[in-house]
């Protein structure tokens, strides 16, 4: 039994319930009692021929149960009842960025769009969610049972208007994120979440090949996704930028990258997702980590600052600055960070301070980090530079 199978079908079978009877949290009980009865009976049975038919033939056999069990709707049971189950061969649109699409409804809120589509597609837990937020753990569960509520009496639609596409590439620049650096447990990374993202990505890019966010958002994760090997030691230990080898970086993943933001930035609008793929083209094409191209990094967050502000960009701006300007006036640019009690904020504080030979700043800032973040690599990473530190 391959619980990644169920992972990568349920948002199709989902889609292609919604489309067919409306009411997308009656329709997500029914896909999550599917998946439940294939965990039952796969194991002894074995894999269905045509696993995703076998889930939405299930999952629409539940729909109807449910249907027939409403008395409010007993008008419409005879209908329901007799109709044949939706059909399961592939559609011309990919289910699952359907799916996306019909999660990012204009009449739900932006917040309340990705953290959905977050949950529905990408298959992060709500506190998973909530770290990529920054926000706590009830906020997004509120945000998603309302969504799920306002979406009752919806119908599928695929239209892949600005809106609606805009909140698309959030939820999957988050979902890419998580999997990039993992929130919290033992891994540095979730190769299945980078995979997947890449995935929709390439789908989107299919469908509007001119989009310069798409393009720029493609870009972005495949030439940060090809520093993904060298990231961890042989030991499990997380290994930063600076120290990573860079012959293990996949070197086509940084070819089609630099490619496609070089293409984007050519034809297309300028976008904060096309900057941030710009940035990280920059230290692809590096050689050392001595000979990038810190001063030309530092005017793409400038511009990114401008095009889309906000603390974390700020954040890494900082670390740009300190790179040219050196670590004392990177300090104060860090003191007008707005972003509190977060992680990142006393890591970079704790490489500055040790920069600036401020050892025990440095050691404080370095362990109140490792408090800070529930992620087990980068815990013993800042644990390591602290104890290092020790007088």
């Amino acid at each position: 039994m391959n619980p990644e199978l169920l992972r990568t079908l349920a948002p199709q079978v989902l889609a292609a319930l919604v489309r067919r009877y409306g009411d997308f949290e009656a329709c997500e009980d029914a896909v999550q009692e599917a998946l439940l009865a294939a965990l039952r009976q796969w194991p002894s049975e074995g894999i269905p021929e045509h696993p995703k038919g076998w889930l939405i033939t299930t999952a629409s056999r539940r729909r109807i149960e449910q249907l027939r069990s409403d008395s409010a709707r007993q008008r419409r049971e005879e209908a329901v009842f007799s109709a044949e189950p939706p059909d399961p061969s592939p559609v011309a649109v990919d289910d699952t960025l359907t799916l996306l699409l019909l999660c990012c409804h204009p009449s739900l809120s932006r917040p309340s769009q990705v953290a959905l589509t977050l949950r529905a597609v990408g298959g992060l837990t709500t506190a998973e969610i909530a770290r990529a937020f920054l926000v706590p753990e009830a906020t997004i569960g509120q945000r998603i049972s309302r969504a799920k509520r306002a979406l009752r009496a919806e119908r599928f639609s695929g239209d892949a208007d600005p809106e609606r596409l805009a909140a698309v590439l959030q939820v999957l620049y988050l979902i890419f994120t998580e999997g990039h650096t993992a929130s919290s447990g033992g891994s540095v990374s979730r190769v299945e979440l980078t995979s997947e993202a890449i995935r929709l990505v390439r789908g989107l890019r299919a469908e509007l090949p001119a989009d310069g966010e798409v393009t720029g958002l493609l870009a972005l994760m495949l030439l940060t996704e090809a520093r993904r090997p060298a990231r961890m030691s042989a030991a499990g230990a997380l290994v930063p930028l600076a120290s990573q080898d860079r012959s293990l970086w996949r070197s086509d993943f940084i070819a089609e990258g630099v490619a496609l933001i070089t293409e984007a930035l050519a034809s297309a609008p300028i976008g904060p997702y096309q900057l941030q793929a710009a940035i990280a083209a920059v230290h692809a094409e590096a050689g050392s980590a001595e000979s990038t191209d810190w001063a030309q990094i530092l005017t793409l967050y400038d511009l990114l600052r401008v095009v889309a502000p906000g603390p974390m960009v700020t954040l890494n701006r900082v670390v740009a600055f300190a790179q040219v300007h050196g670590a004392e006036a990177g300090l104060v640019e860090l003191a007008g960070v707005e972003l509190k009690d977060h992680y990142r904020v006393d890591a970079v504080r704790a490489h500055l301070l040790e920069e600036v030979g401020d050892f025990a700043g440095a050691r404080e800032a370095y362990l109140a980090a490792a408090r800070r973040t529930l992620s087990l690599p980068e815990q013993g990473y800042l644990q390591m530079r602290a104890a290092k530190l020790k007088p």
